[in-house]
């Protein structure tokens, strides 16, 4: 099942992707208000119920897509988490032992369809395609073996950055991150039983249609399994958090020269079982920051 977040005729709703269509399941199920309390009350088997058969109440390209979680309690990033990342870093540092993680505001992130932002202070925006973990069952120091018990569904994530911001800091890139609607996520979260394991998933980015990123989950240092439990190990994990799981090969700041995103660009992240989220680079046109440093 297909799960999004949307907005139509003026109001925040939630529903079924059906085809070319939406279901929309908040009208149907008032109890739950958003996708969030749903999966706070581990219903999914009331969509499931709800939407077979349901009409289709509203065309795709008639609504204005959110991310699939519009408001989580904390997503969770995984940087360099590509077995052959390590090769785009001049320093060719040893394979960490544990998972870099950092955190995303939930402002950050738009829905599939929204325009991503350039901030001004910065020319050098970025894209990483990545597929990103929904948690449906809440836990703390959850075991490995038990870990997949936890994954509501999957969505595609554009993990957009703002490469010189990301080393403002001499031990943190929090900054070049988080610029607003700089990322998206979406267009859907697919439940996990559309998935016979997360071992050897496909996710490809494409710019302009330029295939720039094409890797497998396979190809992981640390699995969905693995990532679940570490987080878990130091915050409690909530329904409707996310866990991004890192990004391939072929961003643009690692081509000579960079080929940074400029307004107008379409950046397309595709992953295997889930679809495609596609959003198109825009300016933001507010008024750079003015600073010292």
């Amino acid at each position: 099942m297909k799960l999004l977040s949307f907005r139509a005729d003026g109001r925040d709703r939630w529903g079924a992707a059906d085809g070319a269509g939406a279901i929309d399941l908040g009208a149907r199920l008032g109890r739950y208000p958003d996708l969030l309390s749903l999966l706070r009350a581990e219903a999914l088997a009331e969509a499931e119920k709800a939407a077979r058969g349901a009409p289709v109440d509203y065309a795709l390209d008639d609504i204005a897509f959110l991310p699939p979680i519009p408001d989580p309690d904390k997503t969770v990033c995984i940087g360099v988490n590509y077995a052959n990342r390590d090769d785009e870093y001049v320093d060719r540092s040893a394979q960490a032992k544990y998972p870099n993680v950092f955190m995303r505001t939930q402002g950050s992130l738009t829905g599939h369809g929204q325009p991503v932002l350039r901030p001004p202070e910065s020319e050098q925006f970025d894209y990483e395609g990545e597929i990103a973990i929904v948690i449906g069952k809440p836990g703390r120091r959850i075991p490995q073996d038990r870990a997949e018990d936890h994954i509501a569904g999957l969505t595609c994530l554009n993990e957009g950055s703002v490469r010189d911001w990301m080393r403002h800091g001499k031990f943190n890139i929090t900054q070049g991150k988080n610029f607003e609607q700089s990322g998206a996520a979406g267009p859907w979260m697919v439940t996990a039983d559309q998935f016979d394991g997360y071992d050897d998933l496909r996710v490809t980015t494409r710019v302009n249609g330029e295939v720039r990123q094409d890797d497998t989950t396979a190809n992981m240092i640390f699995g969905f399994r693995y990532l679940i439990a570490y987080v878990s190990a130091f915050t409690a994990l909530k329904p409707g958090d996310v866990i991004s799981t890192g990004t391939p090969t072929g961003a643009g700041a690692f081509f000579d020269p960079p080929k940074w995103l400029v307004p107008g660009d379409i950046v397309e992240v595709e992953a295997a079982g889930i679809g495609t989220l596609a959003n198109r680079v825009a300016d933001d046109e507010s008024p750079p920051a003015r600073f010292g440093g």
